[in-house]
């Protein structure tokens, strides 16, 4: 590959085959005035039409209930949030053109009443032809009545043109019952290839690459598989505390937030099979394949605690200062036993992967921020190698990292033999890193994800069976807790914040004759 190649100033055209771009259309957000508006939606479609992503005819409109400066509030966002950063002049004069915004509350029909004319009268100013994306980035409770009041006022259209796709954030649902009962609401008002559920980690680049690093190199496929790997583990670790959203996530636990979804998406990609081809539903069948291949966790309250460890964050440092524990965070409950970190022992009961364990970890208050897969594969099955005292050397097996968080890339740990007169074999690395590779940052997530929806590509979405089948293990788990904390009177496990878990979770490897990995 030249350099030329290489040091591509956008990686995210490359990407796209022949150059795609959508057609012209208007993007509908919902709770326009949330955190997520400012931070990453907006700032990733101003970069995606400074790299001439977007159609000439696009526009903006938010929705939200209280009335708001929108774009000028968007201006900020952008010149604060954007990769691509500060504002153009020029450009904002056209992007800044096509943003409005409409008030009202989501329950109210004469909402969408409003909201129909509006669009309306972009469609005639802007040129978009009809062609609608509803994000509904909102809380939960929202999203029903959202769906609702746009079928009921005729913005939902199941035609191919103009066509209309709707982006729904997480959580879809907290459990199979209620997952099942948005999929419903989903499916009364929309087809299934107009649904589009986000989870913003399928954007990153190195989730991506997942795919390419399997099924595009010949030397790794041939070694995936429980002949030569020993074990996988999945860690999403995060340094944050709850940021003072104690009453949202005292209700929902990291088992919910991180693992349902996030981690078993880097799982699925993982261990699936090849797909046929490279398109929405062929990806989607295999990664249901592997959800379905899950070994059922037991759910009753004596066994759950061999499979899974629950904890709670106690009290610690964070950057040299003290941080509270959980309990004591504002809106956490007292007797509060929802989990701040969650460690799995997973098994997918198939022809590849059969017995080889996925251990899987989750939390937040730990010692870096980081996520990444580790692929730690058999050792050699004799060793040729001794130190003087007799000692068996290069026992060290090879571990094939893939970095999701920060400073995305892949990690492979060999042994080579250390320059001198004896033979003493030492484990060395290669490191591959996007930024010095490539020469440029990676894409954000969001503009990834964006673009795609324009351009009718779900491949890095989440199909609704995936999610079900996801709910389907996790409900039997929150089932099996449940059982549990019915005759518990101890607290949860608690680990210090600034460390990397409890010791229940070391236990779990440890009764297995390994430990977690550090990254």
């Amino acid at each position: 590959m030249s350099g030329t190649e290489l040091h591509s100033e956008n990686p995210l055209r490359e990407g796209l085959v022949g150059e795609r771009q959508p057609e012209p259309c208007a993007m509908v957000i919902f709770g326009a005035s949330g955190d997520l508006t400012k931070r990453k939606l907006v700032p990733a479609l101003y970069t995606l039409a400074r790299e001439r992503l977007l159609p000439a005819g696009f526009a903006i409109v938010g929705v939200a209930r209280r009335e708001i400066p929108f774009v000028e509030q968007m201006r900020e966002a952008v010149n604060k949030y954007a990769r691509r950063r500060p504002v153009d002049p020029g450009l904002w004069s056209t992007f800044g053109s096509g943003i409005s915004y409409v008030a009202g509350n989501f329950d109210d029909p004469a909402t969408y009443e409003r909201l129909k004319s509006h669009l309306e009268a972009v469609d005639a100013a802007r040129g978009t032809r009809g062609n609608r994306v509803f994000y509904i980035s909102t809380p939960p409770e929202s999203f029903e009545p959202i769906l609702q009041n746009l079928g009921r006022a005729g913005l939902i259209s199941r035609s191919e043109h103009p066509w209309t796709r709707v982006i729904i954030e997480k959580p879809f649902g907290r459990d199979l019952a209620s997952a099942e009962a948005l999929n419903k609401v989903c499916l009364n008002v929309l087809r299934e290839d107009q649904i589009y559920r986000i989870d913003h980690y399928l954007g990153k680049e190195t989730v991506q690459n997942i795919l390419v690093f399997r099924f595009a190199n010949g030397i790794f496929e041939p070694l995936w598989n429980h002949k030569y790997i020993d074990n996988v583990q999945l860690t999403v670790a995060e340094a944050i505390g709850i940021e003072g959203r104690g009453n949202y996530y005292d209700q929902s636990g990291t088992l919910r937030d991180m693992v349902q979804n996030h981690i078993f998406q880097f799982m699925c990609l993982m261990a699936m099979e090849p797909p046929v081809a490279f398109e929405p539903n062929a990806v989607h069948d295999e990664k249901v394949k592997v959800l379905r291949a899950l070994r059922e966790l037991p759910s009753d309250a004596g066994s759950i605690a061999d499979w899974t460890v629950r904890a709670q964050y106690g009290s610690g440092y964070d950057k040299g200062q003290p941080v509270p524990g959980y309990r004591e965070e504002t809106g956490v409950r007292p007797d509060s036993r929802t989990e701040t970190y969650v460690a799995l022992k997973l098994f997918v009961d198939n022809f590849r992967w059969a017995g080889v364990p996925f251990y899987v970890r989750a939390g937040k208050r730990m010692a870096k921020r980081v996520s990444e897969i580790a692929i730690t594969f058999k050792n050699v099955p004799h060793t040729l190698f001794k130190g003087p005292s007799g000692a068996q050397l290069g026992r060290d097996p090879n571990v094939l990292a893939l970095r999701i968080q920060p400073d995305e890339g892949i990690n492979l740990k060999f042994l080579s033999k250390v320059p001198g007169p004896t033979i003493e074999p030492r484990p060395v690395t290669m490191d591959f890193r996007y930024g010095s590779s490539f020469g440029t940052e990676p894409p954000e997530a969001y503009e990834r994800l964006l673009l795609d929806c324009m351009l009718g590509d779900s491949t890095l979405f989440t199909r609704g069976d995936e999610v079900l089948e996801s709910w389907r293990f996790c409900t039997r788990m929150l089932d099996g807790w449940a059982a549990a904390d019915e005759s518990a009177t101890a607290a949860l496990p608690s680990y210090e914040a600034g460390s990397w878990g409890p010791k229940e979770a070391d236990d779990l490897l440890s009764r297995d004759g390994r430990v977690w990995r550090k990254p």
